[in-house]
C-alpha cells in the first residue's frame, strides 16, 4: 500500500512529493475509525506553520480532505459503525497521509457523508467550505443588508465564499484575475451585484466598489480576490509596491490602501495575509470607522479541541449545503492516484485554479 509524503531538504527549497509504502494497518484505537479513501483533495502545505508549531517532520503526510467508507470502528466510537460513508479534514500533527487506500482516522475529525454527495465534491469542498464558515460566519457576519467583496471570486474558495455570503442574503461584489474568470462569475445564478474585472489592471477596485455602495463602502471585505463592501473577504492583497514584482501579477491585486478606502464604517477587512504590515495612517484611517482586521486562519479548529463541537456542526453544515445545491465547488476532473505526485506539484506551487481532487 502505497502514501504519499512530501519532503523539504532545506528552508526555502521547494518541496519534493515522493510515494512510501506502508505496512499494513494496526486495527483501529478505542476512538479511531478505519477509513478506505475514495477521494482526496489537494491544498498547499504551509510548511513555514508546521515549522512554526513544532510539526515539522522529514516526510510531511499530503492530502488532508478526505471522503470515505468506513472500515472497522474502535471499541468506543459512537459517531460511526462499518459502511457508513465519511468526510472530514485531518489534523495538522496527524501521521497519516490522506493520499493511501486506507488510513486511520480519530473519529471527532469525520462527520456523515450525504448520501446523495458525490465523493469527489465532498472531499474537494470540506476546506473551503470550512474557510468560508470561519470567515462569514465566525469573524464576521454576512446576512441580509450587508455587502460583501470577494477579492478573486473565481478561485475554489473565493466561489464557496460567494455562494455562502448570497445564501445569507448579502449583496456580492467580486473582482476576477481574467476573461475566463469574469464569465464564470457572471455566470452565477443568483447573480453577483458587480464582476470588478482586474485583468488589464486599469479599475480602481476602491472606486467600483463605492460607486456600487452609494460611497457607503462595504460591509466585509474578504481578501480572496474583492473589495468595496461592508465585510472584505481577502485572498489576494498587494501589500507595497514592489520594482521586482511583475506587473502582470500585482496589477490584478488591490493594493491595502484601496481596501481601507472601500471598507463602510463598522467594517470587517478579512485576509489571508499573514504578514499584513499596517502604517500609523492605516491604523488611524481604521480606527476613523471603527472597522477591523481579522486574521483568516482554518487551522484553528484542530488546534484546541475547544471548539470541537462548533467544528463538527461546520462540516455537518457544509454537506448539508453541497447536498441541496447551495454550494458548487469549483473542482477539475478527478484524477488517478499515479497523477498525484505531479498534481500535488502544481498544487504547491499555487498553479492550480479549480481544486484537484485525486479519486481512487
Amino acid at each position: 500500500m502505497k502514501a504519499l509524503f512530501g519532503q523539504q531538504n532545506s528552508p526555502g527549497e521547494e518541496m519534493t512529493f515522493v510515494f512510501q509504502e506502508r505496512e499494513n494497518l494496526p486495527p483501529p484505537g478505542d476512538h479511531e475509525v478505519k477509513v478506505q479513501v475514495r477521494a482526496c483533495a489537494l491544498s498547499w502545505v504551509d510548511t513555514k506553520l508546521l515549522s512554526e508549531i513544532k510539526l515539522k517532520k522529514e516526510l510531511v503526510p499530503v492530502g488532508r480532505e478526505i471522503s470515505g467508507v468506513v472500515l472497522e470502528v474502535g471499541s468506543k466510537v459512537t459517531f460511526f459503525q462499518p459502511d457508513d460513508e465519511v468526510v472530514g479534514i485531518l489534523p495538522l500533527d496527524s501521521e497519516e497521509s490522506g493520499l493511501c487506500e486506507v488510513i486511520l482516522v480519530h473519529e471527532h475529525y469525520l462527520v456523515q457523508k450525504p448520501e446523495k454527495v458525490c465523493w469527489a465534491a465532498a472531499a474537494g469542498t470540506v476546506r473551503d467550505g470550512l474557510r468560508a464558515y470561519t470567515a462569514l460566519h465566525y469573524l464576521a457576519q454576512a446576512s441580509p443588508g450587508t455587502t460583501v467583496l470577494v477579492l478573486d471570486g473565481a478561485s475554489p474558495f473565493g466561489t464557496i465564499a460567494v455562494q455562502l455570503a448570497q445564501h445569507r442574503g448579502a449583496k456580492v461584489v467580486c473582482t476576477a484575475h481574467s476573461l475566463e474568470d469574469k464569465q464564470f462569475l457572471e455566470r452565477l445564478r443568483p447573480p453577483v451585484a458587480r464582476v470588478i474585472d482586474m485583468a488589464h489592471g486599469k479599475i480602481d477596485v476602491a472606486e467600483s466598489c463605492l460607486e456600487e455602495t452609494g460611497g457607503l463602502g462595504v460591509d466585509i471585505v474578504l481578501d480572496a480576490g474583492g473589495i468595496g463592501v461592508d465585510i472584505v473577504l481577502d485572498a489576494g492583497v498587494k501589500l507595497y509596491s514592489a520594482e521586482d514584482e511583475s506587473a502582470s501579477k500585482s496589477q490584478l491585486l488591490p493594493h491595502k490602501h484601496d481596501i481601507i478606502t472601500l471598507l463602510g464604517v463598522g467594517g470587517h477587512w478579512i485576509t489571508t495575509e499573514k504578514n499584513l504590515q499596517l502604517d500609523p495612517p492605516d491604523s488611524h484611517s481604521l480606527f476613523l470607522k471603527g472597522a477591523t482586521v481579522s486574521f483568516l486562519n482554518d487551522e484553528i479548529w484542530n488546534l484546541s479541541n475547544v471548539q470541537q463541537g462548533k467544528y463538527l456542526s461546520i462540516l455537518e453544515d457544509i454537506m448539508e449545503k453541497l447536498s441541496s445545491g447551495v454550494f458548487r465547488p469549483q473542482l477539475d476532473e478527478p484524477i488517478p492516484l499515479y497523477e498525484a505526485k505531479v498534481s500535488m506539484e502544481i498544487v504547491q506551487k499555487n498553479q492550480a485554479r479549480k481544486r484537484q481532487v485525486i479519486q481512487f
